[in-house]
């Protein structure tokens, strides 16, 4: 009876010890400095970590893990799971330019977990000892390079006490629309959804075989729940071989991903819709006589809006290196049901909706709506009215709602939200549903996920998604950056100085050399919004490249970025005076 990933890693470590588990791109570049763990090694530093953590009488306790990218924080992570001590993934300080909010997300985190350990690269832990006036918490907590834990550790490791209910880790929340919240994922909500990742993405063991135990290549952040329950963790499930590296590495090069995956072959790699769009910046002629892209049977798009546009030029983009449009594979997931809820069909076209068959609700000016598959096994998904809880009809725009093993226990020490968005009921439906807080509709069995609840623009009593605005506003001008637009709704004012109803504003990054064209930019978006969407906006403010505020996964925060417009903190480039 297998009990957690801790049991697979035994097994896989017994069985093929040799076998790299995790291969890791120093600089990014397949011709660069290489790292590689073998399964047996990784067993064993999981170990040396897990004893470390059992001596010190830690388990049940939260350990928060600062690691730069790399093999190091895969073994701290399931070295806390070797020790029944509870992970707590967190983005590492970045020395001096550790910027204040990163910061402040870290006190917050620290002080919601009660962390008792910090586990971390060498660089990490030397750089949090100088931080001792701006994290003065870290007083009670002990810091420790799990590097400097010598292999002979392991030895004494005992296999800790663990249920299908026992915590395995906390996973932020983004924060998107609130505060962060630790989700509360057990061991047996791991193992459950890693086994609807399995089936959705088609990770059979003939297919295994067929890529030789190459599967996946990754550039995504580790400590977000994508990039670590989908390459990371379905890696060590399977007993297969991830290629990783660097998001930064890729931000800097777009064309170092599709390199890795032309050179490894994997089966699965994936991302959000802009990493997409920025390879798309990048196609030269030159790139694509480079790449073959025939053996990438699964190219995953989740996490934010996904452009029926970004899906169709990728395609044909790519298509003389060997790309498929069938390995096109939308997705839908979040943190509160572990990691995927839905996922498309292997080998089969993503399905598009033009905008009269996606109905009058449905809010997508982007032509098309995307299909985001259907639900794993034991995966259940409805579409309700939240207000009535009633199940609404095929084809109609409501709440996700979700229910299945891999949803996960709750929010860590939030029962009020724990209450709100864990254990909604539905008429005539037994159980409780998972509230995602998604807008979406239902057809013919899969899903399309129209926008967030509560960053609806509602205008004269009509709907406004505003990712729609912000892709209107994008493709309006090219000085604007992809997936670097927030649009939001402020209250007006009516004629007689009451409210006057919501209007909306866009807030885009431009480069600062774009400055001189800032009145016809900002007339050009402004248009462009008015002739798509039949708004007229009440302020358009270009603002400096990386200064619109981002969650740890690269989604746009838009509330934050109503803030920052209501406060006046935008790192503002050019806005009109407002009349």
């Amino acid at each position: 009876m297998v009990r957690s990933l801790v049991d697979l890693l035994t097994t896989h470590a017994a069985h093929h010890p040799d076998r790299t588990a995790y291969r890791y791109l120093v600089t990014g570049d397949i011709d660069g400095e290489t790292q590689e763990i073998s399964y047996g090694r990784l067993a064993d530093r999981s170990r040396a970590v897990a004893a470390w953590l059992q001596e010190r009488g830690l388990a049940g306790a939260r350990a928060m893990l600062l690691y730069p990218p790399g093999p190091e924080f895969i073994c701290g992570y399931l070295g806390c799971l070797a020790a029944g001590v509870v992970a707590v993934p967190g983005v590492p300080p970045q020395g001096r330019a550790h910027n204040h909010r990163a910061l402040t997300r870290m006190k917050r985190l620290i002080a919601d977990a009660d962390v008792k350990v910090i586990l971390g690269g060498r660089e990490v832990i030397s750089a949090l000892s100088g931080m001792a006036e701006q994290l003065p918490e870290l007083v009670d907590i002990t810091c420790v390079a799990t590097e400097d834990i010598p292999d002979e550790a392991a030895a004494a490791w005992r296999e800790p006490d663990l249920t299908a209910d026992s915590v395995a880790f906390l996973q932020y929340t983004s924060g998107s629309t609130s505060a962060p919240r630790g989700v509360m994922v057990t061991h047996g909500n791991l193992l459950d959804n890693e086994r609807v990742i399995t089936e959705r993405m088609g990770h059979t063991p003939d297919v295994i075989a067929e890529h030789g135990h190459e599967m996946f290549v990754s550039w995504l952040p580790v400590y977000h729940d994508m990039g670590l329950i989908g390459p990371v963790l379905n890696t060590v499930y399977l007993g297969v071989t991830a290629t990783l590296f660097s998001p930064l590495h890729f931000l800097q090069r777009p064309e170092r991903w599709l390199t890795a995956i032309s050179h490894y072959r994997p089966h699965t790699s994936g991302g959000p819709n802009f990493a997409y769009e920025l390879c798309l910046k990048h196609a030269t002629p030159g790139l694509l006589d480079d790449l073959d892209l025939s053996s990438w049977q699964v190219a995953f798009n989740g996490a934010e809006p996904i452009r029926a546009a970004t899906l169709r030029r990728f395609a044909d983009t790519f298509a003389p290196a060997g790309f498929r449009r069938e390995a096109l594979y939308p997705c839908y997931g979040l943190a509160e049901a572990t990691l995927m809820v839905t996922g498309s069909t292997v080998h089969t076209r993503p399905t598009l909706l033009q905008a009269a068959e996606a109905g009058p609700h449905a809010g997508h000016s982007d032509a098309a709506a995307v299909g985001c598959g259907r639900p794993g096994p034991d995966v259940t998904v409805v579409i309700a009215d939240p207000e009535r809880r009633e199940e609404l009809p095929d084809g109609e725009v409501g709440e996700i709602w979700v229910r299945g093993p891999s949803v996960a226990k709750g929010y860590w020490r939030n029962a009020l939200a724990t209450r709100e968005t864990f254990r909604a009921t539905l008429t005539g439906h037994d159980g409780r549903f998972l509230r995602t807080g998604d807008l979406g509709f239902l057809r013919d069995g899969e899903l399309f996920v129209t926008g967030r609840l509560k960053d609806l623009i509602v205008v004269d009593g009509r709907n406004h998604y505003p990712q729609d605005l912000e892709l209107t506003a994008e493709m309006a001008h090219p000085a604007l950056r992809p997936g670097c637009t927030a649009a939001f709704a402020v209250e007006g004012e009516g004629s007689n100085g009451g409210a006057g109803g919501e209007q909306p504003v866009v807030v885009a990054e431009i480069a600062p050399e774009a400055a001189p064209e800032a009145e016809k930019i900002i007339d050009v978006i402004r248009s462009g919004i008015g002739e798509a969407h039949g708004l007229s906006v009440r302020d358009v403010v270009l603002v400096q490249p990386g200064t619109i505020p981002k969650t740890s996964s690269g989604k746009i925060q838009r509330h934050a970025s109503r803030a920052a417009y209501l406060n006046g903190t935008l790192a503002v480039v050019a806005a009109p005076a407002l009349s």
